[in-house]
């Protein structure tokens, strides 16, 4: 059998009459094949068959798994539908695809060794022992999926966690274990793939070579189930065992962090000074500047806690509740190019609020997901106006609230993660009996109201099958069809109980990535099994404290304001230089659009104004609504007209995803702060602080103070201070003026003011 098989081999190769010789050889193959296997268990089409296709990537998206198929040939996107995909096979094609008699000359056998003409090229070796378990199926008489057959039950990866240095290599090991208590070695049919190629790479094989230092994990693929192994690879630095065991702990968090520099080799940087922190800790917590006299305060108060008393009188500050209600609103959509006036600002209301009396996330989200009601009275019920149909309701609940994208499972199993089809739409069938009536009114009045309600019945159809789903959570045994009660109290039971694994995870890589400037998983609305935390055991215990705390968002933010972690400067040293998602340092990132247009108005002394509404049909109309607004955060609508805010990156609201706002620089962001009326109108205008000091003839030292100490919440360093000195000098009380608007324009655009740092 062998030595046939090594003959066939050879002739693949380089016989000048490839293609006959095979045709004619190839069913003796097969014969020896099926010959040879007697005692050997019946292939099975779902766990054997099927991952051949994938590991080939038959059915990829870019092959025979795209919508349309290839060549006439279509199969489900890596073999999510078994039962179509043995259909396809067997049946279409006047069945030429399988030669049941005569194995070797089946389409199946010929295309993807190349025997006859294929254009996807060679997938498959005659002498592989997958050609074989190919042809032996086919002997068997192509038996499709069997009802009652093992299934996969766990997917297990060896090893699960590694620590390798540069240049080293390991081997992965997948093994599955099956219903009948089967364990399988299924290295040869997984895809593995690096989630971060700068650290370890891999090849079809399971073969890791550690290309770099740091933290990356390898992900293997099978049967639509993923596992993860995990790589360190200490960077090439002596840090002594003293400096992190000397390194103050004011959190428990500070350990967890410290643990893994530890295992990298990562130097931390020294603390922030107290200026820079309570710039910092204000604008993360208000999404505002600190004043001259709280800077003032904060550095001059020598008591030990003063960190503790600090971040209690931010997370007690008014500006707290208009900042955080802004950010929950771009989650939840608040716009008014969805929703009539008079909803915006009741959907609004409703969660400014929540945000006020500190409720509990998860009575803040249940509240959302169970909804009822008139648009304009509960404005939680707007939640499911802006998302008007199951499949929407499911796909940015599971967004918003659980940072899983399972937008792909809606056509086919999911390429990147855990979800199949079939539990999207058993998913997305909780949402099937929500219904709504009314909206009357005309479009630019506030008079329209939307009644959101719940049937007794229906469901969701599934397009695959022609039926319902039985309705479930995700990873949660489902409901009867037949049980009456509201679906969405179920779910909100699921979704806030302290045991989802999704729940905690989501919102606590939400509030540290917003303190920290980079999540444990990035982007933050993307917490799929393929994308892993980069310190695991951090993300868990940020889950496990708001749990512990019952959802209290305060209590988890107070515990990062107070950490050592937090306090770390951003100074960058010889022995962290490389980290980028560590936290060995604090990680610089330009202030968000609304931020920064409110920081322009503060060191200026002059406010926006905003009178141009966006409405839900498209058109525009002036209003005074926001003539008096005092800040950029408090435009609750994201409708509202500003070419600063779109420039910057606003979020738009149109769909649950951090992708919506941009921190990214641009030509024209850069040409706004140079020309555009934002900075430059500002400074000129009588009725702002650089005219008022003017007028009361400050000179140019106060000038220079006020300035840096209004903008930077510092004084200047006397380098600073001497050249400024010197060009009012120079200029002379003629030149006073243009100085002056020089000097602070110059501030406002610099690095040090766009940045939180």
């Amino acid at each position: 059998m062998r030595a046939l098989t090594k003959f066939i081999s050879l002739l693949a190769h380089g016989c000048r009459l490839r293609g006959a010789c095979l045709l004619w050889l190839m069913p003796l193959l097969a014969t020896q094949t099926r010959a040879g296997s007697v005692s050997e268990a019946p292939v099975s089409f779902r766990n054997d068959v099927v991952p051949i296709f994938s590991k080939a990537s038959c059915n990829s998206g870019g092959c025979h798994g795209a919508l349309a198929g290839k060549g006439g040939f279509r199969l489900s996107l890596f073999g999510y539908n078994p039962e179509a995909d043995h259909l396809s096979i067997t049946r279409e094609a006047q069945g030429r695809r399988v030669e049941v008699s005569q194995p070797g000359l089946s389409l199946l056998l010929t295309k993807p060794t190349t025997t006859v003409r294929h254009k996807g090229g060679k997938r498959l070796e005659v002498d592989s022992d997958d050609y074989r378990t190919l042809a032996r199926w086919i002997a068997e008489g192509a038996p499709g999926p069997k009802a009652g057959e093992a299934e996969m039950r766990t997917l297990v990866i060896d090893p699960g966690e590694r620590s390798v240095r540069v240049g080293e290599t390991l081997t992965l090991t997948v093994k599955a274990r099956f219903s009948d208590g089967r364990e399988r070695d299924v290295t040869r049919w997984a895809k593995f793939t690096s989630t971060d190629e700068t650290v370890a790479s891999v090849d079809g094989t399971g073969k890791v070579t550690v290309m770099g230092p740091g933290e990356g994990a390898i992900t293997a693929w099978y049967l639509s189930r993923i596992v993860i192994a995990r790589i360190t690879s200490p960077y090439d630095a002596t840090i002594p065992a003293e400096v992190y065991a000397s390194a103050p702990r004011t959190s428990a968090f500070d350990s967890l962090v410290l643990d893994q520099l530890k295992r990298l080799h990562l130097q931390p940087s020294p603390p922030a000074d107290d200026a820079t922190f309570i710039r910092r800790a204000s604008l993360d917590t208000l999404g505002r500047l600190p004043t001259p006299a709280e800077v003032r305060a904060f550095v001059e108060d020598a008591r030990a806690d003063k960190h503790a008393r600090l971040a209690d009188r931010l997370l007690s500050a008014p500006e707290y509740v208009d900042f955080w209600a802004y950010k929950w609103s771009d989650v939840l959509l608040v716009s008014g190019a969805h929703l009539r006036p008079a909803a915006v600002k009741s959907y609004y209301g409703w969660i400014r609020n929540q945000v006020a009396n500190n409720t509990p996330w998860d009575r803040f989200v249940r509240q959302v997901v169970t909804a009822k009601g008139s648009s304009v009275d509960e404005g939680e019920s707007n939640f499911f106006a802006v998302h008007q149909d199951p499949e929407s309701m499911a796909e940015n609940v599971s967004q918003a609230f659980l940072s899983l994208s399972i937008n792909c499972a809606r056509c086919h199993n999911h390429p990147l993660e855990k979800w199949t089809n079939d539990q999207y739409y058993q998913f997305a069938n909780l949402f099937s009996r929500v219904r709504a009536k009314g909206w009357g009114g005309d479009p630019r009045n506030g008079d329209g109201q939307r009644q959101l309600y719940v049937e007794a019945s229906g469901d969701l159809i599934q397009p695959r099958t022609g039926k319902p789903q039985p309705p479930a959570p995700l990873d949660a045994p489902a409901m009867a069809t037949t049980d009456t009660r509201d679906r969405r109290e179920v779910l909100a039971d699921w979704l806030t109980a302290p045991s989802n694994p999704y729940f905690a995870r989501a919102i606590a890589n939400r509030i540290w990535a917003h303190y920290l400037g980079i999540g444990l998983v990035e982007s933050v609305d993307d917490l799929r099994a393929s994308n892993p935390a980069s310190n695991e055991r951090l993300l868990s215990a940020l889950a496990d404290y708001l749990v512990a705390h019952r959802f209290d968002l305060k209590s988890l933010m107070r515990e990062i304001l107070v950490s050592q972690t937090y306090r770390r400067s951003s100074e960058i040293l010889p022995t962290n230089r490389e980290d980028r998602r560590h936290y060995s340092r604090h990680f610089p990132r330009r202030l968000s659009a609304e931020v920064l247009q409110d920081a322009f108005a503060d060191v200026t002394g002059i406010r926006e104004q905003f009178t141009e509404l966006t409405l839900s049909d498209g058109s525009t109309e002036k209003t005074s609504f926001y003539t008096n607004s005092p800040r950029s955060l408090q435009l609750y609508d994201a409708s509202v007209t500003s070419y600063f805010l779109k420039t910057f990156g606003r979020n738009q609201r149109e769909i649950t995803c951090e992708c919506e706002r941009s921190n990214q620089p641009s030509l024209v962001q850069a040409l706004h702060l140079s020309n555009g009326s934002t900075v430059n109108d500002k400074l000129s205008a009588p009725a702002g602080r650089l005219a008022r000091l003017l007028r009361e003839e400050a000179d140019a030292d106060r000038l220079i103070t006020e300035a840096y100490s209004v903008a930077l919440s510092r004084a200047p360093r006397e380098a600073e201070r001497k050249a400024y000195l010197q060009l009012f000098q120079e200029a002379g009380p003629a030149q006073r003026t243009s100085v002056a608007e020089d000097l602070f324009w110059s501030i406002l655009t610099s690095r040090e003011f766009l940045f939180q740092h």
